[in-house]
């Protein structure tokens, strides 16, 4: 499968294997269990990422791959699926991070830009070290040649001094996702945040136009304990909670 010029088909294929991830951490941690009921020992993700053909014209021992907004979602659902299950997976390791697979900055040369896969790594940052609150929700699905796939997925967590940050990732390339979320036992004022998405799931960054795939601000509307806003198709949103 390429990493650039792939089709929706693809897309779909690819998240569909990655959301493998789950099912194999459950697997992994039910024999440990077995053994380790007090999780004294780690799981730890050794690789994990999208690997593709290298691209055209390229050494294809040097695996070298663009990364695109499919990359973003695909990373964002991997976090996710670490992040439910960190009180076993305590270290995990995404592929490469120059150039190679998953990378999050590609060079040629002088020449540096960052991926889609890297903003979704700075969209993350307020969830490094943060305490995991669980999120109840209905993910919905949508079908496309056989493939069934949730149309949504969240995390929630509460940073060091308290804030509480939500992620919202889209996986649906078509259709936008409305939410309308209750936020239990918190009490907040307003929501604002990035989302990251872009014209196409096969959309990149390139050394020309490096702004392809970049985030922008967005904000929820809050009333009476309860979160508000429309989600793009085919993103990744980070939002905080302002008390």
């Amino acid at each position: 499968m390429p990493s650039t010029g792939f089709s929706v088909d693809d897309y779909d294929n690819t998240l569909k294997s990655t959301l493998f991830m789950d099912e194999f951490l459950h697997k992994q941690e039910a024999v440990m269990d077995r053994y380790d009921p007090q999780k004294k020992i780690a799981l730890v993700v050794d690789e994990w990422g999208g690997w593709y053909k290298a691209l055209p014209g390229t050494n294809e021992h040097f695996l070298l791959q663009q990364n695109s907004l499919r990359d973003a979602i695909l990373a964002s659902l991997n976090l996710n699926i670490f992040a439910r299950h960190a009180d076993r997976v305590r270290i995990t390791n995404i592929a490469q991070m120059i150039n190679v697979i998953q990378a999050m900055i590609l060079t040629d040369k002088e020449k540096m830009i960052v991926t889609p896969t890297y903003y979704v790594y700075k969209m993350y940052v307020p969830f490094q070290d943060a305490t995991f609150v669980p999120v109840d929700f209905d993910p919905g699905s949508f079908h496309r040649d056989g493939i069934t796939l949730p149309r949504v997925d969240a995390l929630a967590a509460r940073d060091a001094s308290g804030k509480l940050w939500i992620e919202i990732t889209n996986l649906d390339p078509d259709k936008p996702v409305e939410i309308d979320a209750e936020i239990a036992g918190v009490t907040f004022k307003s929501a604002k945040g990035e989302t990251l998405t872009a014209p196409a799931v096969d959309s990149v960054n390139t050394f020309t136009a490096p702004n392809t795939v970049a985030p922008k601000p967005i904000s929820a509307s809050v009333k009476g304990g309860r979160l508000a806003l429309t989600v793009e198709p085919k993103s990744v949103t980070v939002l905080l909670l302002e008390p």
